[in-house]
């Protein structure tokens, strides 16, 4: 999903192109910034069910989740299609790392998601100067809008964006109505990062070991509110065992 539409529009699309959700995509892009290669990796889930969910590799760092705009409707407005029975509130903390989705920032929500799984989960272990080293650095005392800017004039992170959109299988609009956004644990609270919302939205106790199940109950709530749809992926960030 894009920000908001202006003048600037066909700017900021060009720059940031969407991003097919492929964990080969989302690899290369997360490995050419500086996670190291051997320490995470993207991977698809290909079901909800119980089965699908313990073939996926643990430990889950984040979990990545696109899914289609909802339709249309002046009497109910996509905020309010998105909530889940389970969101509790949307507030700041100084312990999560959250990226503003602003008008400039174009179709950048693939990069969004992937800085939040990173940031939350791996900003420690980056490889020393890499690109995404130096960004976390920098923006860690900024707010979720500051750090949109500086996001914005990252010509290196740009530039890896637009190559990671050009690797893609699948050759995308700039007008694409899908959205990606993040869940994360962080000190034991389940965390839902959109870039596209206020801020950090709280959804209760979770740990390392049930993320992935309690975040597919968040996801499974969203989907259901989108019946028609069928453009739905969900990708999981996990450590690579040692």
């Amino acid at each position: 999903m894009a920000a908001p539409p202006s003048s600037a529009s066909a700017c900021s699309s060009e720059r940031w192109p969407p991003l097919e959700s492929s964990p080969d995509v989302f690899n290369q892009f997360m490995w050419s910034l500086g996670v190291p290669q051997g320490e995470a990796e993207f991977h698809d889930v290909y079901g909800l069910d119980a089965d699908a969910l313990a073939m996926v590799p643990q430990p889950v760092l984040a979990v990545v989740f696109c899914f289609p705009d909802p339709p249309e409707n002046p009497t109910n407005p996509p905020e309010e299609v998105l909530a889940t029975a389970t969101e509790e509130k949307q507030e700041t903390s100084d312990d999560v790392y959250f990226i503003k989705q602003i008008e400039s920032l174009g179709n950048a929500c693939g990069t969004i998601a992937l800085l939040h799984a990173v940031g939350n989960a791996y900003s420690e272990t980056l490889l020393k100067n890499s690109c995404l080293d130096l960004f976390f650095k920098s923006t860690a005392s900024m707010d979720p809008y500051e750090r949109a800017r500086v996001l914005e004039k990252d010509d290196e992170i740009a530039r890896a964006h637009s190559l990671a959109a050009s690797a893609g299988d699948t050759e995308l609009p700039d007008d694409v109505e899908e959205h990606y956004i993040c869940f994360i644990a962080l000190n034991g609270t389940l965390y839902e990062l959109d870039g596209m919302k206020g801020g950090p939205i709280k959804h209760g106790s979770t740990s390392s070991e049930s993320l992935l199940q309690d975040a597919v109950d968040i996801i499974k709530a969203i989907m259901h509110k989108i019946p028609d749809a069928m453009n739905f992926n969900i990708m999981v960030l996990s450590e690579k065992p040692k």
